[in-house]
């Protein structure tokens, strides 16, 4: 429950109060600014307040989203102001300086806005209104200029995001808006909606596993179905203000779940049709977490530098002011819609292993597109990245107890941290595929210690938020090549799980970081070995055992470390201190 302190005397034929219920909210008046700061005080201190000037005109959304948004503890428009229990401090404290400066006389919330000492958001109204007249004929004018706009048709086009992709604007969007507004309208929640296209997916990897011409066309069908909802929960949250941290857990997780969910149904389908295609499965898992990788690394790495811009950006930037290649720039970088729009056409016209094919060759293109373009502009700008941006690629590094302990005890760098990664990594790959038994275990210990050299020193050169993609390939691409060489049949699925449980690790970094909380407890990532102990355990195991020992030690190791991220990540996303993240920026 939420109570909204209405101030001043009633306003003939206001629908004011009547609008606040409707939100949810109940409504208390107050005559003057003392006993406004009388009834605030009154009010239980785990509920949000928010305090109203009588004569407000303006529209019911924009009302929403100054009032209601749960990411923001304190939030105003024209006449409005809210405060969330852990902001109510900071609204107590300019409401008294407001009653001790005049008590008895009717209180500005405009006013108190300003004398507020904490930060304060202010939503985008564009075309609403949120105004306070003060006289009749501005009132007048105020309620006309209401009746003027259709505040439903912008609450729903403001459910679409902003920038997204071709497919998902054209094809998806134009109806799937109106989902959500069903979905709103019947009582449910984003998390619902969210739970149902996971559920949704899953049906489609089960039938694409059945290897059927059916199963085939059903499980494309049903790909599509799951994209639809897993745009219309964002759009839900969007249109009804509805986010959490338990949303933010779900919707950041989700989406790598059913799609390599979707990828294993399909190697079992392959497998049902004499086929086996678990490598290729893998190396798409693989290449799709290392574009996130590159994606996210980059992000952080710039998204607070200074003397942030380049050649390249303005390029970039003209060439947005030319509307068809904004959409062709999209579109080949794969997002999300094109992506499983893609797999779902060619899983009902063609074979599991043409569908891997055709992605790996797609997600290539557009990763070495994007990266390129990345490249290009951190060699071009002079930008200077910050303590925290440096925190943030290392904590996306994911080093472990070895390399922490190489970083602290040989602090004396061998060069830049983006080229001794990068010679490790070469070291590493050469001794995968020397042929020599135990030569990838020597590789695996020089790159351990040169992952703990490439962190000896903060992640601030220009290259060096390729640090992190560069030891995500070489982690993953460890575990698909040993596999691969075993032999036996039941390595690359148990491969498949282990990689798919460290990268839902990497992942939940990720939206920790990006929600400021920070990395994971440094508990975890030592009981996971980081990901230079994991490289060199994996390497280790396939010197010693037997290739069905060595099938037998990944499903273990991949249970262990699905079990562990998993539990250490539910606990903390359904926590009260976790950040409801709502991600608006590039499309997956």
């Amino acid at each position: 429950m939420s109570t909204a302190i209405v101030t001043g005397p009633p306003v003939p034929g206001s629908s004011l109060e009547s609008d606040l219920r409707a939100l949810g909210f109940e409504v208390r008046a107050a005559s003057d600014t003392a006993e406004a700061e009388a009834l605030l005080t009154a009010v239980p201190a785990d509920r949000r307040v928010a305090v109203v000037d009588a004569r407000f005109v303006g529209h019911v959304h924009a009302l929403r989203l100054g009032l209601t948004d749960p990411r923001f503890p304190l939030a105003a428009i024209p006449g409005a102001v809210t405060a969330q229990p852990a902001a109510r401090p900071a609204l107590a404290r300019a409401l008294a300086r407001e009653a001790a400066a005049g008590g008895a006389t009717a209180l500005a919330v405009d006013g108190l806005v300003t004398a507020l000492d904490a930060d304060v958001h202010r939503p985008e109204l564009g075309s609403l209104v949120a105004a306070v007249p003060t006289d009749p004929q501005a009132r007048n004018e105020a309620r006309q200029a209401v009746a003027g706009v259709d505040d439903e048709a912008i609450r729903l086009k403001s459910a679409v995001k902003s920038r997204d992709g071709f497919f998902t604007t054209f094809f998806v969007s134009p109806y799937s808006r109106y989902i959500a507004r069903w979905c709103a309208r019947r009582g449910l929640t984003p998390n619902q909606v969210t739970t149902a296209s996971l559920l949704t997916a899953l049906i489609a990897a089960a039938c694409a596993a059945t290897g059927t011409r059916t199963g085939f066309v059903a499980a494309g069908v049903l790909l599509i179905c799951s994209f639809v909802l897993d745009c219309t929960d964002g759009q839900l949250a969007r249109y009804s203000l509805q986010y959490s941290t338990l949303g933010a857990w779900l919707d950041a997780t989700f989406d790598r779940a059913k799609e390599y969910a979707y990828y294993a149904g399909l190697a079992l389908g392959a497998a049902r049709g004499g086929d086996d295609v678990w490598a290729l499965a893998l190396g798409a898992m693989i290449l799709q977490t290392c574009r996130h990788v590159v994606d996210f690394s980059f992000n952080e790495a710039n998204h607070d530098a200074t003397a942030n811009t380049s050649p390249t950006a303005a390029l970039s930037g003209r060439l947005d002011s030319v509307g068809w290649t904004v959409w062709v720039r999209r579109m080949i970088v794969l997002p999300i819609g094109e992506r499983w729009a893609l797999i779902a056409i060619l899983t009902a016209a063609t074979t599991p292993r043409i569908t891997f094919y055709v992605l790996l060759a797609g997600c290539a293109f557009a990763a070495t597109y994007t990266t390129a373009g990345r490249v290009l502009r951190s060699l071009t700008r002079k930008a200077r990245r910050t303590d925290r941006a440096a925190r943030a690629l290392s904590d996306l590094a994911d080093n472990g107890p070895l390399a922490g302990f190489v970083s602290r005890t040989l602090r004396a760098p061998l060069g830049s941290p983006f080229l001794v990664a990068l010679a490790s990594v070469a070291v590493l790959t050469v001794s995968l595929f020397s042929g020599v038994t135990w030569a990838p275990v020597a590789g695996a210990v020089v790159y351990a210690l040169a992952s703990g050299q490439a962190l000896a020193r903060p992640l601030k050169g220009a290259l060096d938020w390729l640090v992190p993609p560069l030891f995500r390939a070489a982690e993953y691409g460890t575990v698909l090549v040993l596999a691969s060489k075993s032999g036996v049949n039941g390595t690359l699925p148990a491969a498949f799980g282990l990689v798919a449980a460290v990268a839902y690790h990497h992942y939940d970094t990720v939206y920790r970081i990006r929600g400021d909380a920070g990395a994971p407890p440094a508990w975890l990532v030592r009981a996971v070995g980081g990901q230079e102990g994991r490289t060199l355990l994996v390497t280790v195991l396939a010197a010693v055992l037997t290739a069905a020992q060595f099938k037998a030690a990944l499903t273990v190791l991949a249970v262990v470390v699905a079990g562990l991220v998993l539990v250490e990540s539910i606990r903390f996303w359904v926590s009260a201190g976790a950040p409801a993240v709502h991600d608006e920026g590039e499309p997956a």
